[in-house]
């Protein structure tokens, strides 16, 4: 089970990040979860929302380089440990993370983990058999609440 994940291309300048919170919130498109990273030139935002397709249609028309993703979530309890266990059944599957993200919530209970796998059914598989099912894209939106 995957949920979809937008991601946006920015030019490495003051500004960019807040104009697509900016185009967002004008849509009233709520962020769930947001990762960033750069290099020189450029920045890669990838984000949950509350709206996947809505989002990737006004961030689109203003400008942006957006596309869609498939990722995989999973809760893991917000502890020492919590991340290492979920790791350790993807390591024993032999899936290869491409890159993860991770959003907690009500301190102490529960962290969402956001993963994009070179093979998201066999880590989906892994996970459920480890006794880690992964989230849908509503149980995602609920969990941030």
């Amino acid at each position: 089970m995957t949920i979809n994940q937008i991601s946006v291309f920015l030019e490495n300048r003051p500004g960019q990040l807040a104009n697509i919170c900016r185009t967002l919130a004008n849509a009233d498109i709520s962020i769930v979860t947001l990762s960033l990273a750069d290099t020189a030139e450029f920045g890669i935002v990838r984000m949950i929302v509350s709206d996947h397709d809505k989002a990737k249609e006004v961030l689109k028309k203003a400008g942006h380089v957006a596309n869609m993703r498939e990722v995989v979530a999973v809760t893991v309890p917000d502890r020492p440990g919590g991340m290492a266990e979920i790791l350790d059944v993807l390591d024993a599957a032999k899936v290869d993370i491409e890159y993860s993200y991770a959003f907690a919530f009500h301190h102490g209970e529960k962290a969402v983990l956001v993963f994009r796998f070179d093979d998201n059914e066999k880590a989906c598989a892994a996970l459920a058999a480890a006794g880690h099912p992964v989230l849908d894209y509503k149980s995602v939106l609920e969990e941030a609440k």
